[in-house]
């Protein structure tokens, strides 16, 4: 789940976003949603419930993102509508019947849906929340696995550096695209930066994507380019001989970044640890006597060393009786000839 590309269904309550945009100079920007959540993974399907004769004003660029409008008419007596009741049958049916589809996402700040949330979760979903600051509540907002606040959208990012002017217009609207591309793929928190995994993100946030209408030949060639420019960083994967991005945009200029200790750490693990060398310890014990060696009952190797080290003595080269014995056979001697 963490790693691969997830399958997304978008559910937008309409009406409660058209509340937090009350007394708001600004409009709902659909795209802001979609750009964003796009870097999640692929969305196969998108939903937008409310009454849209009260909201016609959006039904264009709605339609042009390719969102379902499902119509539910206002009741003239309560005055209420039937949307968060067509919208949880759908979320559950989708669920139940589409098991590709690993990803909900409930645009919406209201806490009648907290207890579709909670079933989703127990069927083994991921959900993920999107509301307004102000009409969003805290039940929905804690149940939910992720929630992303309308408001943090669009905002400028702090790792993406500035793009040299003089640099043709193609290749500065591919090292655009590239960037934000490696800035998603870090926001959802991906150690490894796989060239595919790159350019499967690139083509999500902007399918018409191609390198050769860049004027690159391949993926690699584009990514060789943006490490001239001094964009990112390169290295190679032992195994695979494929790219992976270790450092890009502002990470360069600190001269480490998550990246940089990913990638560091990936070579002291390949390095090969040399063991120390041992001096031998001398044998406390004497070899056992090999053929032809010292006969038996000589003393040992280490034993005749000791002996020799010791401070010569009569009483223990030459015994008093052997002393004895030797003086009375010189006399012998001495009277024979």
């Amino acid at each position: 789940m963490t790693d691969g590309a997830r399958s997304l269904a978008i559910f937008i309550d309409f009406e409660n976003l058209a509340l937090g945009f009350q007394g708001r100079r600004d409009r709902f920007d659909i795209h802001r949603v979609l750009e964003r959540l796009v870097e999640k993974g692929k969305v196969v399907a998108k939903k937008a419930y409310a009454d849209w004769s009260r909201f016609a004003a959006y039904t264009a660029p709605l339609h042009e993102s390719a969102i379902e409008l499902i119509e539910i008419p206002r009741r003239a007596q309560s005055g209420k509508n039937s949307a968060d009741i067509r919208l949880c049958v759908d979320a559950m049916d989708l669920a139940y019947s589409k098991e590709h589809i690993d990803t909900f996402v409930v645009v919406s700040g209201d806490s009648d849906f907290s207890p579709l949330v909670s079933k989703l979760k127990e069927l083994g979903k991921h959900v993920i929340g999107l509301g307004m600051q102000e009409s969003t509540s805290d039940l929905l907002r804690d149940n939910c696995d992720e929630f992303i606040y309308y408001e943090d959208l669009g905002q400028a990012p702090a790792l993406t550096p500035a793009l040299d002017t003089r640099l043709p217009e193609m290749k500065r609207k591919a090292f655009a695209l590239l960037l934000e591309s490696l800035l998603a793929l870090r926001r959802e928190n991906k150690e490894v930066l796989w060239s595919s995994m790159v350019k499967d993100t690139m083509k999500r946030k902007k399918p018409s994507f191609n390198e050769a209408y860049h004027g690159y030949r391949t993926f690699s060639e584009l990514l060789e380019d943006a490490q001239k420019e001094g964009l990112l960083e390169l290295d190679t994967d032992k195994r695979s001989r494929t790219y992976v991005v270790t450092r890009f945009g502002a990470e360069m200029q600190g001269g480490s970044g998550s990246g940089a200790v990913v990638a560091e750490t990936k070579k002291k693990s390949s390095r090969r640890r040399r063991p120390p060398n041992k001096r031998r310890a001398a044998p406390t014990s004497a070899a056992p006597p090999e053929a032809g060696g010292a006969p038996e009952g000589a003393p040992s190797a280490p034993e005749a060393v000791k002996t020799a080290a010791r401070v010569p003595d009569e009483d223990v080269f030459f015994p008093r009786e052997s002393q004895a014995e030797e003086a009375g056979l010189r006399s012998t001697v001495e009277e024979h000839e």
